[in-house]
């Protein structure tokens, strides 16, 4: 059978990419309460997005990719990165958490097997076969028998048992109206072409009033617009790219920040009310060294930082059982220590923006998992 999303691409949205891969994965799910899972793939540094500059030992790790400006004091211990200037706003306005020195269980530094781990679910690569995502989709009641689809490609979190695909603004220029009524007159009698046709043009449909560009504040926007439709998805996933910075990292990290920041101000302006129901989670597949490299950038680590903003979350705050940057305190002699387990901050913030049962999310999630109990206090009543 053709899928949806080979059919999609016809219907010709929109154009560009920088930081962001053209992918953007939504569900729909019958509930008021939104979900929003950003990936940073590459591994971002999580001692730099969130520096610890309370720390002794901070300054001489990383004294060289600090730079003039000074950024967002959040505490006596942490200073955000100057470039997340609207997310430090979010912070300031109790919409924004931050869970350092976490990691899944993964620890042995691949991006893909990283990756892998970290959207299955799973204790090792390629142990699970489906999403951590798709699985969260399922426990929910569902407006329809699968997950609304749109375009290309669909990230290894959302593949399961719910049928989701994923959406690309596409390079190519719109499909004019006389082609689409010639397609859908084409496919009118057809009997397996017909549904999917329909529902790519419903699909095409939503996305009718959005601007559909790749740059990271269109595709804020746009996720917006999909999350705000009455009959839209209230699941999200968006895959963020170029966080491995091994060389060059002052000035690459300060440009990856500042887009993600620009995509969460445009996703949050767009929600309007909604963002008050809303959760968004950013998280990378592992973090660097504590140290800087000879190239001016770091190489894979283990620790790093997550986020959590949302009209939701309960914010301004930084969770942190914080395991120290001297050299006898890093992992393996080389990382930052991760103290909390990534797991148990999905199970618990999906369960909590879902109003879902913890333990029963932590089981359907992790099911593989050692680690503790799904973290609790992260979303408002």
């Amino acid at each position: 059978m053709i899928a949806r999303r080979q059919l999609l691409s016809a219907a010709a949205f929109g154009a560009g990419a920088l930081f962001v891969s053209p992918s953007l994965a939504l569900a729909t799910v019958p509930t008021e309460r939104r979900f929003v899972f950003i990936i940073q793939r590459g591994a971002a540094d999580g001692l730099d997005v969130l520096r610890p500059t309370g720390d002794p030992a901070f300054a001489a790790l990383r004294g060289g990719l600090i730079g003039d400006a000074a950024g967002t004091r959040l505490d006596a211990m942490f200073t955000l990165h100057p470039s997340l200037v609207e997310v430090g706003r979010m912070y300031g306005q109790g919409q924004a958490l931050f869970v350092h020195a976490v990691a899944s269980p993964y620890r042995d530094r691949s991006h893909f097997d990283g990756q892998n781990v970290l959207e299955t679910g799973g204790t090792q690569p390629y142990a699970v076969r489906d999403g951590w995502l798709n699985r969260l989709v399922a426990m929910l009641p569902r407006a329809s028998d699968e997950a609304i689809a749109i375009a290309s490609t669909v990230p290894a979190a959302l593949r399961g048992s719910v049928q989701v695909a994923s959406f690309a603004p596409s390079a190519l220029p719109h499909a004019a109206d006389d082609l689409m009524a010639r397609v859908t007159a084409l496919y009118d009698a057809d009997p397996q072409f017909h549904p999917v046709w329909q529902a790519a043009l419903e699909t095409k449909g939503l996305a009718a009033d959005a601007a559909a560009g790749q740059d990271p504040a269109s595709l804020g926007r746009l996720t917006a617009s999909f999350l705000t439709k009455p009959a839209g998805p209230r699941i999200a996933m968006l895959e963020t790219l170029g966080w491995d910075t091994h060389s060059a990292q002052k000035g690459r990290l300060a440009n990856q920040l500042k887009n993600l920041d620009a995509m969460l101000a445009a996703m949050r302006d767009g929600l309007g009310a909604a963002w008050g129901t809303t959760t968004v989670l950013v998280a990378t597949e592992f973090g660097r060294t504590a140290a800087v490299n000879g190239t001016g950038g770091t190489d894979h680590g283990t620790g790093s930082v997550a986020m959590l903003v949302g009209g939701a979350v309960k914010g301004g705050r930084v969770v942190a059982a914080w395991p120290g940057l001297a050299n006898g305190s890093l992992y393996q002699a080389r990382d930052l220590r991760p103290t909390t387990a990534l797991d148990a901050l999905i199970a618990g913030a999906a369960a909590e923006s879902l109003a879902l049962d913890p333990e029963r999310v932590g089981r359907g999630l992790f099911a593989q998992a050692t680690s503790a109990r799904p973290m609790a206090g992260l979303i408002r009543a």
